[in-house]
Parts: structure tokens; C-alpha cells; sequence
């Protein structure tokens, strides 16, 4: 089973050996669910500069440019080509790319930084979800990689093995949530719901600390759907709610049961369960839904945006309402679009809409999570990206922003928690729209975001945050890096074929 059509997959490459290897991506990467736009002018630039500084750089370092890539100086050099070409919008010197002991110094400071990545996927070992194997195959038949000619191949990059490795050893994640995807065809889930909390309890026993959490994915109007939330509660005991209320996103040409979640017949029975449960935190996919997609889909589209949030979580105060991706609209259409959108609005559809539910509804159990939403803007208009982090500060507060990155879609998410460390919204956009700054890494800001805000959703304490760096699982990263580590910088998905 595949998303994208054939035609739609001749104008695509693998991400995993098509995309430049920086440490932070210079093109647009997509899962299969849409199709990744062009590199922009603007990211072209980005990587130019970035191979001149990092070719420079390494050299005088002694190291290839690909090892460089690795180090906490290469980092550092990413963010310098960005800002050459977007301006000053992330912390970064090329004093510090150029000098490795300041740069792993810098790293080191940031490392035990309590990271809680709201929203991770792996995919099943039986998946027929194959337009990633797809796109090995074609690798190998194109010559690019002679290893990959002539035998099966899996997409075992995508499954669990690499998820620990990417997301606990290549990335300062300290804890993560597994969350799924379902499918009105039960064989194309992300994962079985009962592997999801076998794989959180092994897991969580095998390293000796509470390292993974997961949601039990709920199917408003799916036939014994609230028998299965009953079960579930009693056999997985999971720790927050997962929804999408396109229904099947997978085949959205299906999808039979798409849900409004203030529908008080259909969902008000599931939030007294989820009241009397005590598992209060009600995760629910919003947005990725760009223009075309509503063309493709236009029943599915009143689904998509928040418009059913509001009155869901002014009926249901006991309840958090989570909003995946912070609502926001455009992934998978052009970024240029969504950036001049925000310049001729000062809006951007529809995270604009969901940071202003708490004035509008008297409310303050409404969060925005940032997966997918940051990464696809930082790489390509990191001005909009600080935008709307400057629009979900001001809107929902601080204090009610989560972090998430939808790894491992994107490789290891190291790139993306150095992006939020990095990033400050430009002093125009403060006065113009009364944004306040983000402030530095370890600010009260940046600190709520990472952890602070999903420590207290899921009543963690001071205590287990520092346990998570005393735990088999740090030992065993230790050790990892201790003998050399090194982030692959590999992004599983597809990139656009040059023009």
C-alpha cells in the first residue's frame, strides 16, 4: 500500500541518500502522506554557503566534511549559513563552527536539558505502508548505491531499533511519547495498539526509568470504538489520548468517520470516560490539510481545523486538549504561500485561529504542539517559524506550549531542539505584533517548551527529570558516544527531483 501515486512518486527522490547530509536539512523532506516542495532559491543559498564554510572549516580541523557535519561545530555552521541568507534569527557564530572546543563545550552545557518529545512515530514490522522501501529499491536500480542492487529491501530505518537510536542516543531527548496513527483498514495502522504499550513497558523496564509514554488512539464512530477506550483503560492504562478527526488520514479517500470533537452525542460519553479514567490529556491531530489537499478532499476539510476545539474544551475543563501540529495548515503546500500569507495578514491559517481560543472561549486547558510545524518552518522560512512561535506564546501563553518533533519522519531530532535553542523572533516582529522575546536556551521560556509544560501535564517531578540522566539509558549513551557516536544526518521520505 502506498500514498503517493506513480506519477507523483516520478517527481520525487529518497530523502535518505537524495538530500544534502547537513546537520540541519536544506530542503523540504516529506513522509509519504504529501509530496516535499522544491528547494527554494533562498535553501539553495543556504547550501552553498554552508559547503563553503564547512569544507573550510573541516579542513583546518583535519576532518572530512561529512565527520564535521557530526560534530557540535557543524551544527553550529548550519545555523551560520542560515543566518547569512534569513538574517540574524538563530544564536550562532561561525567563532563558535570554527572552533570545536567552544562548540562541544556549548553542547555539553545544553545536553542534560530536560527534552520531552510530546509526539514520535515508528512504523510496524509488517507494514504495507511501502513507498519507502519503494524509493530504496529505486536507489539501487538507479546505481546511486550498489549495495541496495539485487536484494530485498526493508524499511527497518523506519522501526524501532533506529527510533531508540535516533530519537535517545543521536538527540538530547530525554523521554517521548509513541504515538500512532489508525486506519479504517486495520492492517495499515502505524502500529498495533497493543504493540504500542508492550514496546512502552519493555522498554521503560529494560533501561530502569520511565523513558516512554504512549497514547491509546481513540476512533470516534467506529463500531464498539468506546468498548475499545473501556479495554483500554483497563488493560494498557496508557498515559494520554490520540485522535485525528479526519478519521483515516492514511486513506483519506476512505475515511469513513471523520468526528468534530465538540460533538456532544458522538464524543461527550468518551470525555466523562477520560474524566473518570484520570487520563486527561486528549491529544488531537490538526491541520497539515495545505489547499491542495482540501481540493483533493473537500468533505475531509471542515474536519482538519480547529473550529471544533473551542467548545469542546469550554464544556470539558477537567480535560487538556492537545492540538497536534498547533493546527497549522500549510505542510505540503509551497512555504513561500504560508510566509506571505503571515506578511499580508499577520496570520497564518489555522494556528492563528487556535491561539486565540483562550480569549475567545475563557478557557485555559488548550496547548499547541510543535511537531511538524517547526521543523517545516525553520528550514525553509525560519522568519515565519519565529512568527509563529511568537503568535502560540502570546495566544495560549508559555506555559501551554509543547514540544514535539514527529520524529523520526525527520531523522534524529537534534537539529530541530538546536533550531528552538537557537531561534529569537526578530525585533520588528515584537514591536509589530507585541511578541515577546523567546529568550536563551535555558530561559523560562525555552525551558517550559521542552519539558517544563509536558512535566506537569503528566505529573512528572524534579526528581525523575534528573533520573533520566543517571538510568541504564544514559550509561548506555555514554558509552555510545564515548566510542565515537555521530548523528547520520539521514532523512527518511522523499526531497523533490532538481529542476
Amino acid at each position: 500500500m502506498k500514498l503517493l501515486t506513480d506519477e507523483m512518486m516520478d517527481a520525487v527522490l529518497p530523502a535518505e541518500t537524495a538530500s544534502f547530509p547537513s546537520p540541519v536539512p536544506t530542503q523540504i523532506v516529506s513522509s509519504d502522506e504529501y509530496l516535499p516542495t522544491p528547494q527554494t532559491p533562498k535553501q539553495r543559498e543556504v547550501e552553498a554557503r554552508l559547503i563553503e564554510i564547512s569544507d573550510r572549516l573541516a579542513k583546518k580541523q583535519g576532518l572530512s566534511r561529512r565527520r564535521f557535519f557530526q560534530t557540535a561545530a557543524g551544527m553550529a555552521a548550519s545555523f551560520v549559513a542560515m543566518n547569512q541568507v534569513y538574517g540574524d534569527i538563530f544564536k550562532a557564530s561561525e567563532a563558535e563552527a570554527a572552533t570545536p572546543e567552544l562548540a562541544n563545550q556549548l553542547a555539553a552545557a545544553q545536553a542534560s536539558q530536560f527534552i520531552f518529545d510530546g509526539h514520535t512515530h515508528f512504523l510496524r514490522s509488517d507494514t504495507r505502508l511501502t513507498a519507502f522501501v519503494k524509493g530504496r529499491e529505486a536507489v539501487g536500480q538507479w546505481g546511486w548505491n550498489k549495495s541496495l542492487t539485487g536484494k530485498t529491501q526493508t524499511i527497518s530505518d523506519l522501526m524501532f531499533d533506529n527510533y531508540v537510536k535516533e530519537l535517545y542516543l543521536d538527540s538530547d531527548t530525554k523521554m517521548a511519547i509513541l504515538s500512532n496513527s489508525p486506519s479504517d483498514i486495520p492492517r495499515d495502522w502505524f502500529i498495533p495498539q497493543d504493540q504500542v504499550f508492550k514496546t512502552r513497558d519493555d522498554f521503560n523496564r529494560t533501561v530502569g526509568a520511565r523513558r516512554m509514554m504512549a497514547h491509546f488512539t481513540i476512533t470516534p464512530g467506529q463500531p464498539g470504538w468506546l468498548d475499545k477506550v473501556d479495554e483500554g483503560i483497563e488493560k494498557y492504562k496508557p498515559d494520554s489520548w490520540k485522535g485525528y478527526t479526519v478519521g483515516d488520514n492514511t486513506h483519506k479517500e476512505l475515511a469513513h468517520w471523520p468526528w468534530h470533537a465538540d460533538d456532544e452525542k458522538l464524543m461527550y460519553p468518551f470525555y466523562e470516560k477520560a474524566v473518570k479514567s484520570g487520563i486527561k490529556n486528549v491529544c488531537i491531530h490538526k491541520g497539515l490539510f495545505a489547499p491542495a489537499i482540501a481540493k483533493k478532499y473537500p468533505r475531509l476539510r471542515p474536519y482538519a481545523d480547529v473550529r471544533d476545539i473551542g467548545r469542546a474544551a469550554k464544556d470539558w475543563p477537567q480535560l487538556n486538549f492537545l492540538v497536534y501540529h498547533s493546527a497549522y495548515r500549510w505542510v505540503g503546500a509551497n512555504p513561500a504561500d504560508a510566509m506571505a500569507e503571515f506578511d499580508k495578514t499577520g496570520r497564518s491559517s489555522w494556528t492563528s485561529d487556535l491561539a486565540e481560543i483562550p480569549e475567545k472561549y475563557g478557557v485555559t486547558n488548550v496547548y499547541g504542539d510543535l511537531g511538524q510545524i517547526f521543523a517545516w518552518t525553520a528550514v525553509a522560512e525560519p522568519r515565519l517559524s519565529a512568527a509563529l512561535m511568537g503568535m502560540l506564546v502570546k495566544g495560549l501563553g508559555q506555559d501551554h506550549v509543547v514540544w514535539g518533533t514527529d520524529a523520526v519522519w525527520t531523522g534524529a531530532p537534534q537539529w530541530q531542539i538546536e533550531g528552538l535553542r537557537r531561534l529569537e523572533i526578530p525585533e520588528d516582529l515584537q514591536k509589530k505584533y507585541g511578541f515577546k522575546p523567546l529568550g536563551p536556551a535555558n530561559g523560562p521560556v525555552k525551558t517550559a517548551i521542552f519539558g517544563g509544560n509536558s512535566a506537569r501535564l503528566y505529573h512528572l517531578n524534579e526528581q525523575h527529570a534528573e533520573l533520566v540522566n543517571h538510568d541504564r539509558l544514559a550509561a548506555m549513551k555514554t558509552d555510545y558516544l564515548a566510542n565515537g557516536g555521530g548523528r547520520s544526518n539521514l532523512r527518511y521520505g522523499y526531497v523533490s527531483k532538481p529542476a
